[in-house]
């Protein structure tokens, strides 16, 4: 029957529902009571950008697929680029990204990769 296992799709639907949008919600619901200066914002803050700086580690020290065969250096380098245009380009995540990602096509693209 095709509407066998109907109940897995229900599932990973709610779990998903659960773990992103309900937090979402009370996220929208507590805007009004929280001061953005408050210590509960500064922290999470801080975790946010503890993630992200973890997520470009893993991907810098750790990588996998293509980035696994490129040289440490390529990598380590276009972060420093990323980071020198940031500041350079007036605190604009778009431009250093953009930077970073240019400049690790373009060693990749030098090295036959």
């Amino acid at each position: 029957m095709v509407l066998e296992g109907w109940w897995a799709y229900v599932f990973i639907a709610i779990a998903g529902w659960l773990a992103t949008d309900l937090w979402r919600w009370l996220g929208v619901m507590a805007r009004s009571r929280l001061r953005e200066d408050s210590e509960v914002l500064n922290w999470v803050r801080a975790v946010a950008t503890a993630l992200v700086a973890a997520v470009i580690a893993k991907l810098i020290l750790y990588p996998t697929g293509v980035l696994e065969h490129s040289p440490l250096w390529l990598r380590l380098g276009a972060v420093a680029a990323g980071a020198f245009a940031f500041f350079i380009g007036g605190r604009k995540p778009a431009i250093g990204i953009a930077t970073a990602i240019a400049v690790l096509a373009m060693g990749l693209y030098v090295l036959g990769f």
